[in-house]
């Protein structure tokens, strides 16, 4: 059972329950830990760094890649290929993109790129990580699991009454204009991060599945619960929000789990994260799951118009062709 797991975000609250599930569970694979800081006074990292420590028998790395800058996305693609090209790691059997990037205080921001931040992290970086990775899964096949938000739901909630949406001005997409409503217009682009995630996965397993070499390797989208003990609160977020955590949503979480039926804590998200995306690997099972069971997106993620828009303005912006990608048929 050799393989690589490339696993982004791994030094968030999910992402360290899920690194550590990873290494418990199958110690068999080579695990690939992607964070955006590897500096020894970065308090999320060492942490990823004590648990790879608990299980000596693993072979775990951390890789610093930086999701705001693409120049350093398609580098570590090429790093990561020319290493399994040359035996240093075997091939790839599943990527997990699990990280994101939000903030709910601020004006949109704008990466090097010139994309925003929310959408290049959580979406734009990991087009680009994943077809250019592509030839170098395992010949039997894989998984590619990208992490989703109940929030991508067009469904009114009470925290904000901006909905998410897919605009027709694709420039309102990666130039969000500014607004004096920084927490609902900020909450908005991240709901509206995992709707573009969602749909992307759609044409993303068409391609797939055209393509012989690639028809083994199935796409699912994760909602993975809303967390009520993630730090995301207290990243980017006005003091009302960390106080609510700090008073309401993690002290009262078996009550809100009984109203809320997918309240649930990191941990138990992390182990969901891995046992979908690597322990039901061969299972050629796709689409969209709530946790590990079998779900309905929102529609807006099943319109062929509207996948296709995503696809072509996504690869755009991600900066891949028919000459840097292995699946060919998605550019004919």
């Amino acid at each position: 059972m050799a393989g690589t797991v490339i696993l982004t975000g791994a030094n968030s609250s999910a992402g360290l329950h899920a690194s550590e599930h990873l290494l418990k569970t199958y110690s068999s694979y080579t695990a690939i830990f992607t964070v955006r800081n590897v500096a020894d006074n970065d308090e999320n990292t060492n942490k990823l760094r004590a648990i790879i420590e608990k299980y000596p028998k693993a072979s775990a790395s951390i890789h610093e890649l930086d999701l705001a800058d693409l120049t350093a996305v398609h580098k570590f693609a090429t790093t990561i290929s020319d290493s399994i090209i040359a035996g240093e790691y075997p091939a790839i059997k599943s990527i997990i993109c699990n990280a994101y990037y939000w903030n709910l205080v601020a004006d949109p921001e704008l990466t090097i790129d010139g994309f925003d931040r929310s959408l290049q992290v959580g979406h734009i970086a990991h087009v680009a990580l994943i077809l250019r990775l592509l030839d170098s899964f395992n010949p039997d096949g894989g998984r590619i699991e990208l992490i989703s938000s109940v929030l991508h739901y067009r469904k009114k909630n009470p925290v904000t009454n901006y909905l998410p949406e897919i605009p027709d001005d694709f420039d309102l997409f990666i130039h969000p204009r500014p607004d004096p409503d920084k927490f609902g217009r900020g909450y908005q682009r991240y709901g509206t991060l995992k709707l573009v995630v969602t749909t992307w996965a759609c044409p993303l397993n068409e391609y797939l599945q055209k393509d012989p070499r690639f028809a083994n390797i199935s796409v699912v989208v994760m909602n993975p619960g809303n967390l009520g003990d993630s730090r995301t609160f207290r990243t980017n977020t006005p003091m009302s929000i960390q106080l609510m955590q700090m008073f309401i949503l993690k002290p009262l979480m078996p009550i809100l789990r009984y109203l809320d039926p997918i309240y649930r804590t990191s941990a138990e998200a992390g182990v969901d994260i891995i046992e979908l995306g690597v322990g039901q690997a061969n299972n050629g099972e796709r689409g969209y799951y709530t946790f590990l069971k079998k779900d309905e997106p929102d529609p807006v993620a099943l319109d062929k118009e509207i996948q296709h828009k995503i696809w072509v303005k996504s690869v755009e912006w991600a900066r891949i062709n028919k000459e840097n990608t292995a699946l060919k048929v998605a550019f004919k």
